[in-house]
């Protein structure tokens, strides 16, 4: 399937000069939507995790599903306070600035193999965060999964030493 077909180019958002590829058009396709899931999911399998980390907000949803689809947990990683329970939080670097993430201290036992999952990876910085949260949980990091990869921000030199998957190459 063609998922790039399923993919919008929005130029100059969320500002000139950038070229935002919005994924909506895609979760709304039904067919494109369930081929994304099914396609991760068959090359996540094979890491055998026991829990899929996904980053607020568009990792959430193809984290969920996959987590569904494979018969496993999900944890997902949040901006600052939106967590109840006790956190690890990183701060990471962006291009204007910094943010930060969190995770439940027990979100996993310690041990536990973990992949991370997420819309896009460009610059590779919420990615090594939650690399960094799952390393803090003590879970054992076994891949990372994208729908889209912007190949020539780099961002996979920036994660550690695991499978990395992408759907979509730009």
């Amino acid at each position: 399937m063609d998922l790039k077909a399923l993919i919008r180019d929005i130029p100059d958002f969320p500002k000139p000069g950038i070229l935002f590829r919005d994924i909506t058009t895609l979760l709304s396709d039904p067919a494109g939507l369930r081929y994304s899931i099914d396609t991760l999911a068959s090359k996540i399998e094979d890491w055998q995790p026991e829990y899929i980390v996904g980053m607020e907000s568009r990792g959430f949803i193809f984290g969920a599903a996959l987590a569904y689809k494979l018969g496993i947990g999900f944890i997902p990683i949040r901006k600052p306070g939106k967590l109840p329970a006790a956190v690890w939080n990183v701060e990471y670097a962006l291009e204007y600035g910094t943010d930060k993430l969190e995770i439940h201290q027990d979100a996993a036992p310690a041990g536990s193999r973990i992949a991370i999952v997420d819309d896009l990876i460009a610059t590779g910085g919420t990615a090594a965060a939650t690399a960094k949260l799952v390393r803090e949980i003590g879970g054992d990091l076994v891949g990372c999964a994208f729908l889209i990869e912007l190949d020539d921000l780099d961002g996979r030199s920036h994660l550690p030493d695991v499978p990395i998957i992408s759907l979509v190459h730009y």
